[in-house]
């Protein structure tokens, strides 16, 4: 990837792009309270792959589709369906901004599995901040926090899928390309959860509204996803890596605003030292960080 030096630019297309999950974010939680997952997850990853064949297919051509090792690729766009279903459901049962943060250890159990998985040096800042994130969650899902069990497990199940997700993505990064892997993802989802909508189909005609917010979250995967890759190609990961965790106060604020729900002071105390050990972790690695995926 070519780069060029414009920070602030760089800084500025980041940001849109986690502003961006964060939509995502919060309009899967609004739509699972009138639709099943697979309708959710399919209208997702649908409208990403259109968006692929009609941006990205006629200027890569038969490149999009060629692949080294096919089977993994589709072992880690089939972990990325699975991370959906688990944060689209832990939407329905907790509110986002909680869910999201929980979500965020991601990167924290990248670096613990990658030690064992790849080899890599954990170091004493992977540790502590393995510690840090522990003890965020712990401060979000106390006893007394109200907290859904199901909710919290199955977020747990989300950041465990989306760092198997980001380990398969750095052991395939050797030989496949960015967006042959993107295409897969896409085209995994559409298949998987297109198969489903037969059985879980609306059971009513959804007003023009929610058409417009199923339409949207492709549009949010696909073009935040460009934004990001577009923001590294102006600023190192070291610059733009521990910004990514102002995706939780982007969930949180727009959490607040469309749900009327915030953390209480230890949940965002807990939501503040998450995000303190995924910095932690990025300033260790000093690479290009792990995303969190939906």
């Amino acid at each position: 990837m070519t780069t060029s030096a414009h920070p602030l630019r760089a800084l500025l297309l980041f940001n849109c792009g986690l502003m961006l999950f964060a939509c995502m974010d919060v309009t899967n939680k609004y739509l699972i309270a009138s639709f099943e997952v697979p309708i959710i997850a399919a209208c997702r990853y649908g409208g990403n792959l259109l968006l692929m064949l009609a941006l990205v297919a006629p200027r890569q051509g038969q490149a999009m589709i060629r692949t080294q090792r096919t089977g993994l690729v589709w072992i880690r766009a089939l972990c990325l369906c699975a991370s959906t279903v688990f944060v689209v459901l832990a939407f329905e049962r907790m509110p986002v901004a909680e869910t999201s943060a929980i979500v965020f250890l991601t990167p924290i159990l990248m670096a613990l599995a990658a030690a064992p998985l790849l080899g890599e040096r954990i170091g004493w800042k992977g540790w502590a901040a393995a510690l840090l994130g522990f003890l965020g969650v712990m401060l979000i899902v106390r006893p007394g926090s109200g907290l859904d069990t199901v909710g919290v497990l199955l977020a747990l199940g989300c950041a465990g899928m989306s760092a198997t997700y980001n380990l398969l993505s750095r052991l395939l990064a050797s030989t496949e390309t960015t967006m042959a892997m993107l295409f897969y993802t896409a085209l995994a989802g559409t298949i998987l959860f297109g198969a489903m909508l037969p059985w879980f189909w609306f059971d009513r005609a959804p007003s023009a509204f929610e058409m417009l917010l199923l339409a949207s979250l492709g549009i949010y995967g696909g073009l935040g996803h460009f934004l990001l890759t577009a923001a590294f190609r102006d600023a190192p990961a070291s610059l733009l890596g521990p910004v990514s965790y102002l995706q939780l106060l982007w969930v949180a604020l727009l959490g607040w605003m469309v749900f009327d729900q915030l953390p209480d002071a230890v949940g965002l105390l807990g939501m503040v030292i998450i995000g303190a050990s995924g910095v932690l972790v990025t300033l260790r690695s000093r690479r290009v960080p792990e995303e969190v995926v939906r």
